[in-house]
């Protein structure tokens, strides 16, 4: 009876683990939406049209602090629960490039409208 009762304890455990992954990345994925869609309202601007490359590229850096902070923090905490073992350095590192791949394909899409534009 104890081992029954030790095997649905688990099972319940696991599922609320399992749960608690599965919200933390629905958080995440919402964080990463709400960078993006921050960041695609920069890119079609009627003042960035006369931008360097360098300067888009620099503006994109600059603009949408709380969302990228959002995106950040919650793409950590779903890491440290999908990867408990994984060092904080490694998911800073991590949610860090998703975001630097982020602004990078931005400022790729507006590099390539303006060649197009010539």
């Amino acid at each position: 009876m104890r081992m029954l009762v030790a095997a649905v304890l688990l099972i319940a455990s696991s599922a609320a683990m399992a749960d608690e992954v599965d919200d933390a990345h629905k958080l995440a994925i919402t964080g990463r939406d709400a960078y993006w869609n921050c960041l695609a309202r920069e890119y079609p601007s009627d003042t960035n049209r006369a931008m360097s490359d360098q300067e888009f590229s620099s503006l994109i850096g600059s603009v949408c602090a709380s969302e990228r902070q959002n995106f950040r923090v919650s793409l950590i905490d779903f890491l440290s629960l999908q990867f408990p073992t994984q060092g904080t350095d490694a998911r800073l590192s991590t949610a860090n490039r998703a975001i630097e791949l982020a602004q990078k394909d931005i400022v790729t899409a507006f590099v390539r409208r303006k060649a197009a534009a010539k």
